[in-house]
């Protein structure tokens, strides 16, 4: 220790009473758990909202709706989340259906889904719907449900996939990653540029 650092180090010491420089650490308040832990009861919350304004097809208890949640957005197929949950994929279907969970390929009708949302809307009798479609009823079913779900959905300015979305993936983090990389990078930028501006 050469002398400078020696005056340096007896500077501090007075100062502060003390020969170390770092501070304990102290235990960290939350951790994934908590926040995994606080994930799935604001799904539950949310699940028992949507039960409460809508009339729900699927006879999936509330664990079995969280865990259709979960496996859409984690893109995991209904066949997959049938034979976790001991069911029929009609049954995940339904699930989803209930939960404005529809997926792109949900759309994909033989026949044109605008053609099929007003008679949704209007609660046609499903014969009618099929006749009018030139489709079978099994199908023309089917579409329904995806129509009313996206109905259902629309009304409610997709509200409740939102929430979903934003508890289970990584969408805001990556958001708020992409903009503080944005913001240093013009920080950086910026940093040695001299402005002389006269007016």
């Amino acid at each position: 220790m050469d002398e400078k650092t020696a005056e340096l180090r007896d500077i501090f010491i007075d100062a502060t009473g003390s020969e170390t420089v770092t501070e304990s650490q102290e235990e960290a308040r939350g951790s994934l758990t908590d926040d995994e832990e606080g994930a799935n009861e604001r799904v539950a919350q949310i699940i028992a909202t949507m039960r409460e304004r809508y009339t729900f097809d699927s006879s999936l208890d509330d664990d079995g709706l969280r865990r259709v949640v979960r496996g859409f957005f984690d893109d995991e197929s209904d066949a997959t989340l049938a034979d976790e949950l001991g069911v029929d994929e009609s049954e995940v279907f339904d699930a989803r259906m209930d939960l404005h969970l529809v997926r792109e390929e949900d759309r994909d009708a033989p026949f044109e889904l605008d053609e099929l949302r007003p008679m949704v809307v209007e609660n046609d009798p499903l014969e009618a719907r099929a006749e009018a479609l030139g489709a079978d009823e099994t199908v023309v079913a089917r579409y329904s449900e995806v129509a009313e779900a996206d109905i259902e959905s629309t009304r409610a300015n997709d509200r409740f996939r939102d929430e979903f979305e934003e508890l289970l993936t990584d969408s805001d983090l990556s958001t708020q990653l992409a903009t503080n990389a944005r913001e240093d990078g013009l920080k950086d930028a910026t940093e040695d540029i001299e402005t002389d501006v006269s007016f």
